[in-house]
């Protein structure tokens, strides 16, 4: 029988790929930073609507806040934030390339830092799995930034190489920290632990965010609140994609979670395949079945 977990890490993962889709749209109008304050501000609101749901129409218990709930909430808020902020960092060098490449390699990251604060161990084939996924990743990346082995040695002295590390670090250490934050309510039931814990985060990063911008930058911040029509669907789904996140976070490790959402590598692929007839080359051929055996295997492993 399959666990929970698996088809909602597959809903967040498709919702991920149609909230970047819409994220699009609002390119040119909002800066980077912008648009992800714009992510974070529209989907607040709802967050806070799916907690008060889930306690007066759903029955469940609003949990009580505690000093580790509250630390691992902040510290995954502001490792997202500073992933964000990093990876502009990032793209504005010229050798961004073996950088990109590196960040991907986030799901390995996560085992490191899940088992060292969590306690979330991994098994010998959820081990395989997620290397077999790193590496699938990669090549992916490879194919993109049409880099090559000597390429990527070279730029192992490249600064923007060690920043695009920074960037995989700081987006596992979000994930590791916002699963703590749901673990640490203690007998709360799933659901709601996922919603508070998400409610918390969102109303941290606004603020944060918020903060910054009405002092360096005010301009931005006006125009994240007059584009509320586009920006608002991008709100929307991103809300739902991140209860999907974090409702796997509460039922499963980390590493296994994020390892099977790189199933959005394989809409990616199929919709560029069957959809927009692009042509695709052996090492992206090669990297997608990599993804794929490491998706079975987690579903094996678990």
């Amino acid at each position: 029988m399959i666990s929970l977990w698996v088809p909602i890490t597959i809903a967040a993962a498709f919702l991920q790929n149609l909230r970047s889709m819409l994220q699009k749209s609002i390119q040119g109008r909002l800066s980077t930073a912008g648009a992800a304050y714009a992510r974070f501000l529209y989907a607040l609101p709802l967050a806070l609507l799916y907690v008060a749901a889930l306690s007066f129409w759903g029955g469940y218990e609003v949990p009580g806040i505690n000093e580790r709930f509250l630390v691992y909430c902040a510290l995954g808020a502001v490792a997202q934030i500073l992933f964000t902020v990093v990876l502009l960092w990032m793209f504005s060098f010229r050798s961004f390339a073996v950088g990109t490449t590196f960040s991907k390699l986030e799901v390995v990251l996560i085992a490191i830092l899940g088992a060292l604060l969590l306690g979330d161990t991994v098994g010998p084939v959820g081990i395989f799995a997620i290397a077999a996924g790193a590496a699938g990743t990669v090549l992916l990346a490879f194919n993109e930034t049409k880099l090559s082995i000597m390429g990527v040695l070279r730029g192992l002295r490249e600064k923007a190489t060690w920043i695009g590390l920074l960037c995989a670090a700081l987006l596992g250490a979000s994930v590791v920290f916002f699963r703590g934050a749901v673990l640490a309510l203690d007998g709360a039931d799933f659901i709601i632990a996922a919603a508070f814990a998400l409610a918390g985060a969102l109303l941290m990063q606004s603020i944060m965010m918020g903060g910054w911008f009405l002092i360096f930058n005010r301009a931005e911040l006006l125009r994240v609140l007059k584009e509320w029509r586009v920006a608002g669907p991008v709100g929307i789904v991103g809300m739902v994609a991140s209860v999907c996140w974090f409702t796997a976070f509460a039922l499963q490790n980390a590493a296994y979670v994020r390892a099977l959402g790189q199933v959005e590598l394989l809409f990616t692929f199929a919709a560029s395949v069957f959809y927009f007839r692009e042509k695709v080359s052996r090492l992206e051929v090669f990297g997608i079945v990599l993804i794929a055996v490491a998706i079975l295997l987690i579903l094996l492993a678990r």
